[in-house]
C-alpha cells in the first residue's frame, strides 16, 4: 500500500466544523483524486469569482487541468480553489434538521504553472490516462497545432484539505428514534455502461479491450 505522510495543515486547510469528517492522511486526498476525472476550478476573474467544471489528472505530485477559460487570469501567477467531490448516499433521518449527505471530498489551494513543451505533452498523457487509462497509447497523438491550441496548467498537491462523511443518520439514539420513522441512507454511485460506437464508425472495429475495461462495473 502506498503510503504518502499526513497533510499540512494551514489557514485554509484546517477543519473547523465538523472536525471528525477530517482526513489528514495523504493518502486520502489521493483516494478522493484518484476516484473522479471532473473538478470545479475557482478563479477570480476582472474582480467577479468564477466557478468552471473541467477535467483533470493527478500523479504524486501535481493536479493537472484544461484551463483555457480562465487562461489569461492564472498565467498572471493567481491562486486557485481546486475541489473535487463525490456523492456517495443521502442520509435520511428522522428530522429533517438530521438529513445529509454521505461524501468525499478534496479542496486544493494554490498557484497553477502554465506548462510548455514536452512537460505539457506528459501532463495531457496524465489527463487522458486518468479518465481513460489505455486510450493514449491507442488514438492519435496530439499535432503541434492542436497543443499550441491547448492550455494546461499544474497545480501543486501542497496545501489540500480532505473531507469524508459516511454512515447511518446520527439521530438513532436521541428523542426522535421514538417517532416510529424510517430512517436510513440511500445509497448512490456513478455507474458506466456498456461502450455505444460512433454512428460513423465503419463496420468490424471491435471495441478495444482497454475501452471494454473502462465500462465494466468491476474493471475485469
Amino acid at each position: 500500500m502506498e503510503s504518502y505522510g499526513d497533510l499540512s495543515e494551514t489557514e485554509r486547510t484546517r477543519h473547523r466544523r465538523l472536525r471528525e469528517q477530517g482526513r489528514t492522511d495523504r493518502s486520502a486526498l489521493f483516494a478522493v483524486l484518484r476516484a473522479g476525472f471532473v473538478c470545479h476550478l475557482g478563479v477570480v476573474l476582472d474582480g467577479t469569482p468564477f466557478v468552471v467544471p473541467t477535467v483533470y489528472g493527478v500523479d504524486e505530485r501535481f493536479l493537472y487541468f484544461h484551463g483555457s477559460v480562465a487562461s489569461r487570469s492564472l498565467e498572471g501567477g493567481q491562486a486557485v480553489c481546486v475541489t473535487v467531490t463525490h456523492v456517495d448516499g443521502l442520509v435520511l433521518a428522522r428530522s429533517v434538521f438530521e438529513h445529509g449527505v454521505n461524501y468525499r471530498s478534496a479542496v486544493i489551494y494554490g498557484v497553477p504553472r502554465a506548462l510548455t513543451g514536452p512537460d505539457k505533452l506528459a501532463a495531457l498523457r496524465v489527463l487522458s490516462e486518468h479518465a481513460a487509462p489505455g486510450q493514449w497509447d491507442y488514438a492519435r497523438r496530439p499535432s503541434k497545432k492542436e497543443l499550441a491550441a491547448t492550455t494546461i496548467f499544474a497545480l501543486p498537491l501542497d496545501e489540500a484539505s480532505v473531507k469524508v462523511a459516511e454512515g447511518p443518520p446520527g439521530d438513532g439514539d436521541g428523542p426522535d428514534a421514538e417517532l416510529g420513522l424510517w430512517a436510513g441512507v440511500v445509497p448512490m454511485e456513478t455507474v458506466r455502461r456498456p461502450p455505444e460506437p460512433d454512428p460513423a464508425l465503419p463496420a468490424g472495429i471491435a471495441v478495444p479491450a482497454h475501452i471494454m475495461k473502462i465500462a465494466s462495473p468491476d474493471g475485469a
